[in-house]
């Protein structure tokens, strides 16, 4: 198939306003900057303003422990609020006005599709830690979150075997835009290859922020009342997750009758909900709060620390931020420079410790090798995990489901260099 022809074998404070620069005022010349690109307002504060405090963590426990090249690291935060094309103008505002060195932000695919024209046009490095859709793959961004065959494709699996439930028939809720609508895809091809037709699948597609879950979810349970056992896969983004799992209490949608799997709800997102009628329903990640391990715990109790509230939960794309924050640190301290040219060379192979088990690597590709992990709501609102892979699964860019994809490549070493071709093309080492 054509995927990647090498990879790297390896063991495999919220309010923050737009523009403000977080850290202590320092000399340019003696600070690394590093900027942070999370919507810290709309819809899609409840999820980014956590990655940004995440950043400001790593950045804090880095320069305790002597900062960079011999340099403090400045974090320099900016407010896209939820506006995508703003998206594109902080990151610009970053990497020109602010020279920052590397981005670390976006949730939604439709804010990193804003920002990649300007990354590849001033040759910076973005550091994206959230599940996307694949189908990408670009030498000036790091996807250090799970593509479809690390979270949708297995989750989908688990539910039509035994452990699972068999699931017959599927529903595909999301929210209107590239991630859900891609993934859909993904999913439709992958259940027609099981057999599934498309009398079984159900795709409903609602705006950011949708609040009026009522008529959704009873056509839902409606659809489900067909005979065959049915499950709900979630790609529902942002703020609107309240009232969706809000409704699915209220219509008395239990896991064990209409199972859902999110992929963009974690503990995060179901902090302060009443859990207790979601208990069963699942998600899939690459990492859960829950796990117990050494690294885990360490890092929970340093998060607890840094944000001074022992209530604050972790999850996936905080992971996620960490990997890819660690990931820059060595590639850097390893080249000698914060040049993205070099760093970017640098990057290919490192490894991190996951904070669940095993070791996260960097491939030729831009994506990570991860486990994947299925989790069950608990009435506490952290997950139990249910299903694990038995190692790490190596991010795919593009998915072997969709035919004109399923031929391409993408390798970002010589004599590669290129995110979407099905031969070699040639480049310069270090482009």
């Amino acid at each position: 198939m054509g995927k990647i022809s090498r990879y790297i074998k390896g063991a495999t404070i919220a309010g923050a306003l737009a523009g403000v620069t977080l850290a202590a005022p320092a000399q340019a010349q003696d600070t690394i900057k590093v900027g942070v690109l999370h919507s810290l307002s709309g819809t899609m504060a409840i999820s980014e303003t956590t990655l940004k405090d995440t950043v400001l963590m790593l950045v804090d426990d880095l320069n305790k422990n002597g900062g960079l090249l011999g340099k403090k690291v400045e974090a320099v935060v900016v407010d896209p609020a939820s506006n995508w094309p703003l998206f594109a103008e902080k990151a610009r505002e970053l990497i020109e006005k602010e020279k920052v060195q590397a981005v670390f932000g976006c949730w939604t695919s439709v804010s990193r599709k804003s920002v990649l024209p300007v990354f590849e046009e001033l040759n910076s490095m973005l550091f994206y830690p959230v599940q996307y859709e694949g189908e990408e793959s670009s030498r000036n961004v790091f996807y250090t979150g799970a593509a479809p065959n690390q979270q949708a494709i297995p989750a989908v699996e688990y539910l039509m075997g035994e452990e699972g439930g068999a699931a017959k028939r599927w529903v595909l809720l999301g929210t209107d835009y590239v991630y859900p609508r891609t993934t859909n895809k993904i999913l439709r091809a992958f259940l027609h290859s099981k057999g599934v037709s498309d009398d079984d699948i159900m795709e409903n597609y609602t705006p950011f922020g949708h609040s009026d879950w009522q008529t959704i979810v009873a056509d839902v349970k409606k659809f489900a009342s067909a005979g065959k056992k049915t499950a709900v896969v979630s790609t529902i983004n942002g703020d609107a997750n309240v009232p969706f799992y809000k409704e699915l209490g209220n219509q008395g949608i239990k896991a064990e009758d209409i199972p859902v799997v999110a992929f963009s709800v974690g503990e995060e997102e179901l902090a302060g909900l009443d859990t207790g009628p979601l208990v069963g329903h699942l998600a899939a990640w690459n990492y859960f709060m829950s796990v117990e391990g050494e690294a885990n715990s360490a890092f929970i109790k340093k998060w607890h620390a840094f944000i001074k509230d022992p209530k604050r939960v972790t999850n996936d794309p905080m992971e996620a931020t960490y990997i890819g924050f660690q990931m820059w640190v060595q590639a850097v301290k390893q080249a000698g420079t914060t040049d993205v040219d070099a760093v970017r060379q640098a990057m290919y192979g490192q490894t991190v410790p996951n904070l669940t088990g095993g070791v996260a690597v960097m491939n030729t590709n831009h994506h990570l090798s991860k486990p994947v992990l299925i989790g069950e709501i608990q009435d506490n609102g952290q997950f139990d995990t249910v299903w694990k892979t038995d190692g790490e699964v190596i991010g795919d860019a593009w998915s072997d489901f969709i035919p004109e994809s399923a031929k391409l490549t993408a390798d970002w070493t010589y004599p590669w260099v290129c995110g979407n071709c099905e031969k070699p093309k040639y480049g310069m080492m270090m482009q």
